[in-house]
Protein backbone atom coordinates (compact mmCIF):
# COMPACT_ATOMS: atom_id res chain seq x y z
CA UNK A 1 0.00 0.00 0.00
CA UNK A 2 1.10 3.30 -0.68
CA UNK A 3 2.56 5.42 2.20
CA UNK A 4 0.64 8.74 1.55
CA UNK A 5 3.26 11.40 1.84
CA UNK A 6 0.56 13.99 0.92
CA UNK A 7 -1.30 13.90 4.72
CA UNK A 8 2.45 14.21 6.60
CA UNK A 9 3.53 17.27 4.47
CA UNK A 10 0.59 18.74 2.19
CA UNK A 11 3.29 21.33 1.51
CA UNK A 12 5.89 19.01 -0.33
CA UNK A 13 5.53 19.69 -4.35
CA UNK A 14 8.70 16.97 -5.33
CA UNK A 15 9.12 13.65 -4.03
CA UNK A 16 11.94 10.63 -5.17
CA UNK A 17 9.74 7.41 -5.21
CA UNK A 18 9.90 3.40 -6.92
CA UNK A 19 7.33 1.78 -8.97
CA UNK A 20 5.75 -1.27 -7.09
CA UNK A 21 3.35 -1.92 -10.00
CA UNK A 22 2.78 -1.47 -13.64
CA UNK A 23 0.18 -2.91 -15.65
CA UNK A 24 -0.61 -0.83 -18.98
CA UNK A 25 -0.67 2.89 -18.37
CA UNK A 26 -1.51 2.14 -14.78
CA UNK A 27 1.09 2.28 -12.27
CA UNK A 28 1.62 2.05 -8.28
CA UNK A 29 3.84 3.67 -6.30
CA UNK A 30 5.90 3.35 -2.97
CA UNK A 31 5.28 6.61 -1.75
CA UNK A 32 3.09 9.51 -3.05
CA UNK A 33 2.06 13.68 -2.82
CA UNK A 34 -0.39 13.33 -5.87
CA UNK A 35 -3.02 13.20 -4.30
CA UNK A 36 -6.47 11.39 -5.76
CA UNK A 37 -9.88 12.92 -6.09
CA UNK A 38 -11.92 11.66 -3.07
CA UNK A 39 -14.60 13.16 -0.59
CA UNK A 40 -15.42 15.98 -3.38
CA UNK A 41 -11.70 17.46 -3.76
CA UNK A 42 -9.94 17.07 -6.83
CA UNK A 43 -6.91 15.62 -7.75
CA UNK A 44 -3.98 16.94 -7.92
CA UNK A 45 -1.89 17.62 -11.28
CA UNK A 46 1.57 16.85 -12.07
CA UNK A 47 4.33 14.14 -13.40
CA UNK A 48 5.54 10.91 -12.33
CA UNK A 49 8.88 9.82 -13.93
CA UNK A 50 8.50 12.97 -16.44
CA UNK A 51 4.91 11.25 -17.33
CA UNK A 52 1.99 13.31 -17.44
CA UNK A 53 -0.76 11.60 -14.54
CA UNK A 54 -4.00 11.61 -16.95
CA UNK A 55 -5.67 10.55 -13.71
CA UNK A 56 -5.13 9.08 -10.31
CA UNK A 57 -7.69 7.12 -8.80
CA UNK A 58 -8.56 5.11 -5.23
CA UNK A 59 -8.76 1.70 -5.07
CA UNK A 60 -9.29 0.66 -1.37
CA UNK A 61 -6.38 2.33 0.39
CA UNK A 62 -4.01 2.31 -2.67
CA UNK A 63 -3.95 5.05 -5.57
CA UNK A 64 -3.55 3.66 -9.25
CA UNK A 65 -1.94 6.60 -11.53
CA UNK A 66 -3.03 6.33 -15.23
CA UNK A 67 0.13 7.59 -17.40
CA UNK A 68 0.97 9.17 -21.22
CA UNK A 69 0.37 5.74 -23.25
CA UNK A 70 3.97 4.42 -23.53
CA UNK A 71 5.52 5.59 -20.65
CA UNK A 72 7.72 1.78 -20.41
CA UNK A 73 8.14 2.11 -16.23
CA UNK A 74 9.02 -1.18 -14.59
CA UNK A 75 8.34 -2.70 -10.89
CA UNK A 76 11.56 -0.98 -8.89
CA UNK A 77 12.15 1.86 -11.26
CA UNK A 78 13.12 4.81 -9.31
CA UNK A 79 11.05 8.08 -10.41
CA UNK A 80 10.51 11.73 -9.74
CA UNK A 81 7.06 12.96 -8.61
CA UNK A 82 6.01 16.32 -8.97
CA UNK A 83 2.72 18.11 -8.86
CA UNK A 84 1.44 21.80 -10.06
CA UNK A 85 1.61 23.76 -6.40
CA UNK A 86 -0.54 26.27 -7.55
CA UNK A 87 -3.60 24.27 -8.46
CA UNK A 88 -2.28 22.09 -4.82
CA UNK A 89 -2.86 24.88 -2.62
CA UNK A 90 -6.08 26.68 -4.08
CA UNK A 91 -7.00 23.14 -3.35
CA UNK A 92 -6.23 22.98 0.10
CA UNK A 93 -7.21 26.88 0.88
CA UNK A 94 -10.57 26.27 -0.82
CA UNK A 95 -10.88 22.72 0.78
CA UNK A 96 -10.46 24.36 4.32
CA UNK A 97 -12.53 27.23 3.39
CA UNK A 98 -15.92 24.87 2.58
CA UNK A 99 -15.17 23.02 6.01
CA UNK A 100 -15.65 25.94 7.67
CA UNK A 101 -18.54 27.37 6.16
CA UNK A 102 -20.04 23.30 6.01
CA UNK A 103 -19.57 23.76 10.39
CA UNK A 104 -21.20 27.00 10.63
CA UNK A 105 -24.22 26.22 8.52
CA UNK A 106 -24.17 22.70 10.72
CA UNK A 107 -24.07 24.48 13.58
CA UNK A 108 -26.21 27.68 13.25
CA UNK A 109 -29.28 25.85 10.49
CA UNK A 110 -30.99 23.24 12.67
CA UNK A 111 -31.71 20.73 10.49
CA UNK A 112 -29.66 21.36 7.11
CA UNK A 113 -28.40 18.44 5.52
CA UNK A 114 -25.46 18.05 3.07
CA UNK A 115 -26.45 16.51 0.09
CA UNK A 116 -23.23 17.06 -1.94
CA UNK A 117 -19.70 18.52 -2.52
CA UNK A 118 -16.73 19.81 -4.83
CA UNK A 119 -13.59 21.14 -4.51
CA UNK A 120 -12.05 22.54 -7.83
CA UNK A 121 -9.33 25.30 -8.51
CA UNK A 122 -11.50 27.76 -8.91
CA UNK A 123 -14.35 27.17 -7.09
CA UNK A 124 -15.66 25.00 -4.01
CA UNK A 125 -19.27 24.53 -3.50
CA UNK A 126 -21.48 22.46 -1.27
CA UNK A 127 -25.24 21.42 -1.76
CA UNK A 128 -27.92 20.81 1.30
CA UNK A 129 -31.75 19.94 1.40
CA UNK A 130 -32.28 23.47 2.92
CA UNK A 131 -36.21 25.51 2.68
CA UNK A 132 -35.24 28.77 2.45
CA UNK A 133 -32.53 30.72 0.79
CA UNK A 134 -29.77 30.11 2.37
CA UNK A 135 -28.06 33.42 1.16
CA UNK A 136 -30.30 34.89 4.42
CA UNK A 137 -27.59 33.49 6.61
CA UNK A 138 -24.57 34.88 4.70
CA UNK A 139 -23.88 37.73 6.72
CA UNK A 140 -23.60 35.98 9.86
CA UNK A 141 -21.84 32.49 7.98
CA UNK A 142 -19.58 35.41 6.40
CA UNK A 143 -18.77 37.22 9.48
CA UNK A 144 -18.19 33.86 12.25
CA UNK A 145 -16.01 32.50 8.98
CA UNK A 146 -14.20 35.88 9.07
CA UNK A 147 -13.35 35.82 12.66
CA UNK A 148 -11.95 31.94 12.20
CA UNK A 149 -9.61 32.92 9.37
CA UNK A 150 -8.68 36.27 11.08
CA UNK A 151 -7.53 34.39 14.34
CA UNK A 152 -4.55 32.71 12.25
CA UNK A 153 -5.67 29.16 14.37
CA UNK A 154 -3.67 26.26 13.97
CA UNK A 155 -4.90 23.61 11.87
CA UNK A 156 -4.03 20.07 13.72
CA UNK A 157 -4.39 17.24 11.04
CA UNK A 158 -3.73 13.47 12.11
CA UNK A 159 -4.67 9.68 11.91
CA UNK A 160 -8.04 9.22 14.24
CA UNK A 161 -6.84 5.39 12.81
CA UNK A 162 -3.75 4.25 11.22
CA UNK A 163 -3.95 0.71 10.27
CA UNK A 164 -7.52 2.09 8.03
CA UNK A 165 -6.23 5.26 7.02
CA UNK A 166 -9.14 7.79 8.92
CA UNK A 167 -7.60 10.77 9.59
CA UNK A 168 -9.31 14.09 10.71
CA UNK A 169 -8.59 18.45 11.22
CA UNK A 170 -9.31 19.57 14.06
CA UNK A 171 -9.45 23.99 15.12
CA UNK A 172 -9.40 24.04 18.83
CA UNK A 173 -12.51 25.79 20.04
CA UNK A 174 -14.10 25.30 16.64
CA UNK A 175 -14.62 22.24 15.59
CA UNK A 176 -12.86 18.43 15.11
CA UNK A 177 -14.30 17.07 11.79
CA UNK A 178 -13.20 13.00 9.92
CA UNK A 179 -10.98 14.21 6.48
CA UNK A 180 -9.04 12.66 4.78
CA UNK A 181 -7.82 15.18 2.47
CA UNK A 182 -5.01 17.67 2.16
CA UNK A 183 -4.77 20.80 5.15
CA UNK A 184 -3.66 23.95 5.84
CA UNK A 185 -1.40 24.56 8.70
CA UNK A 186 -2.83 27.51 9.33
CA UNK A 187 -6.45 29.16 9.17
CA UNK A 188 -5.26 32.58 8.05
CA UNK A 189 -4.32 31.24 4.60
CA UNK A 190 -7.28 30.46 3.19
CA UNK A 191 -7.67 34.49 2.79
CA UNK A 192 -10.66 36.41 2.20
CA UNK A 193 -13.99 34.15 1.39
CA UNK A 194 -17.09 35.41 -0.92
CA UNK A 195 -19.93 33.32 -0.94
CA UNK A 196 -22.39 33.11 -3.24
CA UNK A 197 -26.11 31.34 -3.49
CA UNK A 198 -27.46 29.18 -6.47
CA UNK A 199 -30.81 27.59 -6.05
CA UNK A 200 -30.89 24.20 -7.52
CA UNK A 201 -34.02 22.55 -7.03
CA UNK A 202 -37.11 22.57 -4.96
CA UNK A 203 -35.53 22.28 -1.39
CA UNK A 204 -31.90 22.49 -2.45
CA UNK A 205 -29.91 24.90 -2.15
CA UNK A 206 -25.90 25.78 -3.05
CA UNK A 207 -23.78 28.07 -1.64
CA UNK A 208 -20.46 28.54 -4.24
CA UNK A 209 -17.39 29.57 -2.20
CA UNK A 210 -14.43 31.91 -3.55
CA UNK A 211 -11.25 33.09 -2.48
CA UNK A 212 -8.80 35.72 -3.40
CA UNK A 213 -5.75 34.67 -5.62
Amino acid sequence: MVEKVFWTNPYLTELNTRVTSANGDDITVEQTIFYAFSGGQESDSGMIGGFSVKQARKDGQEIIYTLEEGHGLKVGNQVAMTIDWNRRYRLMRLHFAAEVILELAYKHLEGIEKIGAHIAQDKARIDFLWHENISQSFPFIEKESRKIIEANLDIVSAFSDEENGRRYWEVKGFSRVPCGGTHLKKTGEVGEIKLKRNNIGKGKERIEIYISE
